[in-house]
């Protein structure tokens, strides 16, 4: 199929497709001796994946390291995603369910108890868990969610402190006494919930910024906070390898 057709069937813009080959995740199998992009049965089926992963709130970088992984299975990947939008949809629906009991309860038709008001809010189950089991495995995500059970409200709150007091600063320098020693107390924090090296510190940090999830939950404490925070961790690993 030719660019625009396959364009066309899927819903998405041709500039998009581009995109796609021109970062390197979906590259048309043939292209005419005229130019134009020919893809095969394989690569719709790739685009598939992509979409199905998107749709999930994978950022394309991340896509693009599953796919090539040389570990990566279709079918495993299907089963994955089955899962995943499966649980989205009971979400959606309770949260659907909640919004329609609240314009009835600001109505003044019913009545609403503080915990109905929220229910369809869960930020206890991590979405992308299945991922983290597929990419590291079972064993490194249960002691991971095993230390995460040890964190007190305590912990919590220290963790939350430490956001707000680096966003304070993120005008300054990484390198800046200021930021180092905040930064300090961000790696012994992560520390109490796993065990971090200088090296795996520094790619976290990378993560900031590559992934959009990171972003944009570092950012709402201050914008380039997600920035500041990976240039900083990067010198306090290089000072301290």
């Amino acid at each position: 199929m030719k660019i625009k057709e396959v364009a066309d069937l899927v819903g998405i813009s041709v500039r998009t497709l581009h995109h796609y080959d021109e970062i390197g995740l979906l590259t048309p199998d043939n292209t005419t001796e005229s130019g134009y992009r020919i893809y095969s049965d394989e690569n719709l089926e790739t685009l598939q994946q992509i979409l199905f992963f998107k749709e999930l709130g994978f950022p394309l970088k991340k896509i693009k390291e599953i796919i090539d992984s040389p570990s990566f299975e279709r079918s495993e990947a299907l089963e994955l995603q089955h899962r995943m939008l499966l649980e989205k949809r009971n979400r959606l629906d309770r949260m659907i369910e909640t919004i329609r009991k609240t314009i009835k309860y600001s109505k003044g038709e019913i009545n609403m108890s503080n915990k109905e008001k929220f229910e369809g809010f869960d930020f206890s189950n991590n979405p992308y868990e299945e991922e983290a089991r597929i990419r590291w495995g079972d064993k490194a995500v249960d002691e991971a969610n095993e230390n995460v059970k040890k964190f007190t409200d305590f912990d919590k709150e220290q963790f939350n402190q430490i956001f707000i007091n680096l966003a304070s600063i993120r005008h300054l320098s990484p390198d800046s006494k200021e930021a180092q020693d905040g930064i300090d107390k961000w790696y012994q924090c992560l520390n109490k919930i796993g065990h971090y090296s200088y090296d795996a510190f520094k790619g976290l940090g990378q993560m900031y910024v590559d992934d959009e999830r990171f972003t944009k939950n570092i950012d709402q404490f201050g914008q380039g906070l997600a920035l500041f925070m990976r240039d900083a961790m990067a010198i306090y690993a290089d000072n301290h390898q």
